[in-house]
């Protein structure tokens, strides 16, 4: 750790968020429309290898059933509602198969990504200082973790990463206790040490403050009011100031 950043910061790791933190998928209300376009991804998929055998009527409904996450914030598994929602019990969810109906379902999603133009400057600057940096994230619909992984990869944010968790690696979304602290013992640090960079105040302020981790919001359309005790910043850019006084 490099003598300047001891002075400016008692904080020495950064972990962030990753939709609409670092990458911009898509907005909540847009949500609904993709949701649409990934399952007739897999329909399209399941009806080329003949093996769609469920009405467009049941599979609309099924979709309706299962489009929500767990209270206790267990996860739901992306194969295992598309089995249920498709009527395929028969395969296994670590059927190559099923794998590829988890690919189809994220195709909408991952076509719309794009980095923020801070992102990359700003994890080169922390890692220029020394800062351990980590990503905690959920999945849209507990989509596996082996293509978000592959996500981070194309993305080119691994080499700045010392470690990426993402809901499925754990069993539980944000904000359960339990990413937070299987991510701090991935990275051998403490919560006092730690902050959490994330957009959403459901999911990005509760769960790190539970486990002693300072959150920090990112406001980047300034539509959060700013709320008691919460550290608010509008881009990445900001951080690195951010971090001096905390």
């Amino acid at each position: 750790m490099n003598a300047t950043k001891k002075v400016s910061s008692m904080k020495d790791t950064v972990l962030f968020d990753l939709g609409n933190t670092l990458v911009y998928y898509f907005e909540r209300h847009e949500f609904p429309g993709i949701l649409k376009q990934a399952i007739t991804e897999v329909q399209n998929y399941l009806h080329k290898k003949s093996l769609l055998h469920v009405s467009s009527d049941v599979m609309w409904s099924k979709v309706k059933e299962e489009n929500h996450e767990a209270c206790d914030y267990r996860i739901r598994p992306l194969e295992e509602r598309l089995i249920r929602i498709f009527q395929i019990a028969d395969l296994a969810p670590s059927n190559e198969v099923v794998k590829n109906m988890c690919r189809c379902f994220m195709k909408p999603i991952f076509v719309r990504r794009h980095l923020y133009e801070d992102t990359l400057p700003t994890l080169k600057q922390l890692k220029s200082e020394d800062y351990k940096i980590g990503i905690v994230s959920n999945t849209t619909w507990g989509s596996p973790a082996f293509l978000w992984h592959e996500e981070i990869e194309r993305l080119g944010l691994s080499k700045y990463t010392d470690a990426t968790i993402f809901c499925r690696d754990v069993g539980w979304r944000k904000p359960a206790k339990q990413i937070f602290e299987y991510t701090l013992e991935k990275l051998q640090a403490l919560p006092q040490d730690c902050v959490f960079v994330g957009d959403d105040p459901r999911w990005d302020l509760v769960g790190p403050r539970n486990v002693g981790i300072t959150p920090i919001i990112i406001d980047r359309k300034a539509i959060m009011p700013q709320a008691k005790e919460t550290n608010k910043i509008s881009n990445l850019h900001e951080l690195i100031n951010k971090l001096k006084i905390l």
